[in-house]
């Protein structure tokens, strides 16, 4: 069997106040043909899963460009069709083949296209024709659409928020291809819409039992997956909301059925499945009133998984104007910080000016007095068996508040982040990250409690007064009663 495998996805957040280009994918995961490492990432997680499934039979793998960019506004025209075309080509270079298989994240929106990936699997299924099993690992907080259905085989999304599933999801994507291919299934994908849009954490209940329930639906019945797409709430396109999507063994009847109980189940649960956030000076005074610690407190507008800079100064403007200390905050990115750290050295204290420089919602920079307390070069965290690149780190210590400063613009996924530069976190009162929910599985088991923050930012938790245009309505919350779960594709 010959295999295609490459990765093309950024989550794309249409209020956010910059572009992602081509270079936001070349500094976040860049892996051309043949560099793409042994472990898992983003971008590469059904390549690792191909590459070890042609190692165990007498099969050809061929690889294309895998890549992936921190989430930010739009896509440029520009980045998505030269990446798009570079991937193509190769797999017309690669021609024939039995298998393709991507990574997409499944809410990449750049000029000119609202659906990214329905359109990169529409050109994909132009060049390699009917009889080629097509697919796709998506991340949950995807735009699941019928274009994207009508091109494929097979599309399977992450299960779990964190994303610790990522290389589950992209086996089961390449052994349900597989299958396909060798004629062994004959997959069909039936979509239903709940008619709400939720942020949904996976750690809680009621989800954390749907979810294992989904997983135990699988391989029964003729039900070969089951997928819950979350929808992206800062990405305004016409298909926005939250989506079951369940593939059956062509079983159309039994999919439509089984898509419809679920959407029904997930519209009951609505106002039911996100964590209660606070404001900043009520987060720092239940944080304060803890008498173990460290509590986490998760900075959820400023997290730049959603499209966030990941620069604001918010949480940390009040802790120094509140005299706390014993506090962390981390990752914050200010690429001139960084450098200005390591241009004055380990131990070297300094008038710093940090944070606070790409839009209004980043609140003012930030003047103070610092020690230079840590620096690491080329520096890393995990999420799952993801390893995700934060370029050089700062540490800096200043009025008993503790900082990481990094090149490169991401979210808080592990504690590698700050003891990457020799800071402990469960040695901290308070650990402020930059994060909505990828935190938790590093951080929460070091925590007394954690705490969401609904401090302003571009991913700001109230996502229901953002200036939609284009979302279909009605959808709860934008609209009341009751949502209208219809069926899509199927």
């Amino acid at each position: 069997m010959r295999m295609f495998v490459a990765g093309l996805g950024t989550e794309t957040n249409t209020f956010a106040p910059f572009p992602t280009a081509e270079q936001g994918f070349r500094e976040t995961e860049w892996f051309p043909a043949g560099t793409h490492p042994e472990h898992a990432t983003f971008a590469g997680a059904p390549l690792v899963a191909a590459r070890d499934r042609a190692a165990r039979g007498n099969h050809v793998l061929i690889e294309g460009l895998c890549t992936m960019a921190e989430p930010a506004g739009i896509t440029t025209r520009a980045a998505y069709e030269t990446l798009r075309d570079r991937i193509l080509d190769e797999l017309r270079a690669a021609m024939p083949v039995d298998l393709v298989a991507y990574y997409m994240h499944g809410a990449m929106i750049a000029e000119g296209y609202d659906d990214c990936e329905g359109d990169m699997l529409a050109r994909t299924r132009e060049i390699v024709g009917a009889g080629v099993a097509v697919g796709a690992a998506l991340d949950l907080h995807c735009h699941l659409t019928p274009q994207m259905l009508e091109a494929a085989d097979v599309l399977v999304a992450y299960k779990e928020y964190p994303h610790t599933d990522i290389l589950e999801r992209a086996e089961e994507l390449i052994d349900l291809l597989m299958a396909t291919a060798r004629g062994d299934i004959r997959p069909v994908m039936t979509l239903a819409d709940t008619g709400i849009l939720a942020m949904i954490h996976t750690t809680m209940e009621p989800v954390r039992s749907l979810v294992d329930r989904m997983s135990a639906m699988e391989g029964r019945d003729g039900v070969l997956s089951v997928s819950l797409g979350h929808g992206f709430p800062w990405g305004d396109v016409a298909d926005l909301g939250t989506r079951v999507l369940v593939v059956t063994d062509n079983r159309p009847a039994r999919g439509a059925e089984l898509a419809l109980s679920l959407a029904r189940e997930v519209a009951a649960m609505r106002g039911t499945t996100d964590a209660q956030y606070h404001a900043i000076d009520a987060a720092y005074d239940l944080a304060l009133a803890d008498p173990h610690g460290p509590v986490v407190l998760a900075d959820k507008a400023d997290n730049a998984g959603g499209g966030a800079p990941g620069d604001s100064t918010w949480m940390i403007a009040r802790a120094l104007e509140r005299g706390i200390t014993g506090m962390a905050v981390g990752p914050l990115w200010d690429p001139v910080a960084v450098r200005t750290c390591f241009d004055a050295g380990l131990g070297a204290r300094l008038a710093l000016r940090f944070g606070g420089k790409m839009c209004p919602l980043s609140g003012q920079p930030v003047d103070l007095d610092v020690t230079v307390t840590g620096l690491a070069r080329d520096a890393h965290q995990f999420l799952g068996p993801a390893r995700a690149d934060l370029g050089d780190c700062a540490a800096i210590h200043g009025s008993g508040i503790d900082v990481v400063l990094t090149a490169i613009r991401t979210q808080a996924y592990s504690p590698h982040l700050f003891r990457n530069v020799g800071i402990e976190p469960a040695e901290r009162r308070i650990v402020v990250v930059k994060s909505t929910q990828h935190f938790h599985t590093g951080f929460a088991p070091l925590a007394s409690q954690v705490i969401h923050v609904g401090a302003p930012g571009v991913v700001a938790p109230d996502f229901e007064n953002l200036p939609f245009t284009k979302m279909q309505r009605p959808r709860w919350p934008f609209d009341q009663g009751e949502p209208e779960i219809r069926l899509l594709v199927g």
